[in-house]
């Protein structure tokens, strides 16, 4: 089958389009005929230090959406042809290939409605943001949230969870981005190139502070979340944890270690399954025209590799979906 391939650890430029053999699914699992995978940072940020457990040429891509192409021995619960999207295993081969195996308790259905696009734009961004707006934070209608990096995947869907839950959002973007951030539901933008990010904030709210906060930009955010957050408030972190923390834990807890990211691994089966469950929350969302996938730009498996370096300049809003013919 075609695959874009990493050879060794190394950058982005490296990768290069090859011939691998076709992959064949396990007892308890499916493989998918990809049509459409989504790029996210995590895949850069792989493709420079690699993982012990993989063989190369390696395949990276965590987001997947096509349709199922065979089914192992276990599986009961899909049938070939069916439309289904994944956050795939860090550990294992990705979805920047012709073909892709996955677990099927971690998979959920495209609804008709929803294009192979639109779904792959979803997990690895969406579920971050999901996860930690509704299950780590608990936000509600009541609450004001600074959700950092509004322009970027997981910020954005983010800013449009919290829409829908009614709370008041505050965002962090570049001025180009002002109006993007504004479609998808915030109330307040501030621009971090030429703004006191922190006395904006505290100005916003009347010296009150924020009641939660997603960290999704850097240790440097993180720390200034702790800065604003009221008494009792809620800090999740994505990219990086405040440093008065990072000595403790190492940087080990970031919602994607203990959370949806680590479920593969987990031997914790309730947390796989739970992949799957919010993977069908959050599409419904999208199939009821409530969360916008954010979709900027569509490329071909052949201009990935300039689409992650364009990630790792942090130039890029909303989610850039490599389509599969």
């Amino acid at each position: 089958m075609k695959a874009l391939l990493l050879s060794k650890p190394g950058p982005v430029s490296s990768l290069s389009i090859g011939e691998i053999p076709t992959p064949e699914p396990g007892p308890n699992e499916i493989r998918v005929k990809v049509h459409a995978a989504s790029l996210n940072p995590v895949d850069y940020k792989l493709a420079g230090r690699g993982n012990d457990n993989w063989a190369y040429p390696h395949v990276l891509g965590l987001d997947v959406a096509g349709t199922v192409d065979a089914i192992g021995s276990d599986v009961v619960q899909w049938r070939t042809g069916d439309r289904v999207f994944y956050h795939g295993d860090l550990s294992k081969p990705g979805g920047y290939a012709e073909y892709a195996i996955t677990t099927g308790h971690t998979t959920a259905k495209i609804p008709d409605n929803v294009s192979f696009a639109e779904a792959a734009a979803i997990p690895c961004a969406g579920l971050t943001a999901y996860e930690a707006v509704v299950r780590r934070l608990g936000v509600q209608p009541e609450h004001t949230v600074w959700m950092q990096g509004g322009a970027g995947g997981v910020g954005g869907f983010a800013v449009q969870i919290c829409k829908q839950i009614g709370a008041t959002i505050i965002t962090t973007a570049s001025g180009r981005n002002h109006e993007f951030v504004k479609s998808l539901g915030a109330d307040h933008v501030i621009d971090y190139n030429t703004e006191h990010v922190v006395n904006t904030i505290m100005s916003i709210t009347n010296d009150r502070g924020v009641d939660r906060v997603l960290g999704a930009v850097d240790v440097n955010t993180a720390n200034e979340g702790i800065e604003v957050l009221k008494f009792r408030g809620g800090l999740a972190c994505v990219a990086g944890m405040p440093t008065i923390t990072d000595t403790t834990f190492a940087g080990a807890k970031t919602i994607h270690n203990i959370a949806y990211g680590g479920a593969h691994s987990s031997t914790n089966r309730a947390a796989q399954f739970d992949l799957a469950n919010m993977a069908t929350e959050m599409i419904a969302l999208v199939a009821d025209k409530k969360i916008d996938p954010m979709i900027e730009q569509s490329i071909t498996m052949e201009q990935i590799p300039e689409g992650l370096a364009q990630l790792e300049g942090r130039h890029v809003k909303g989610k850039i979906v490599a389509e599969f013919v």
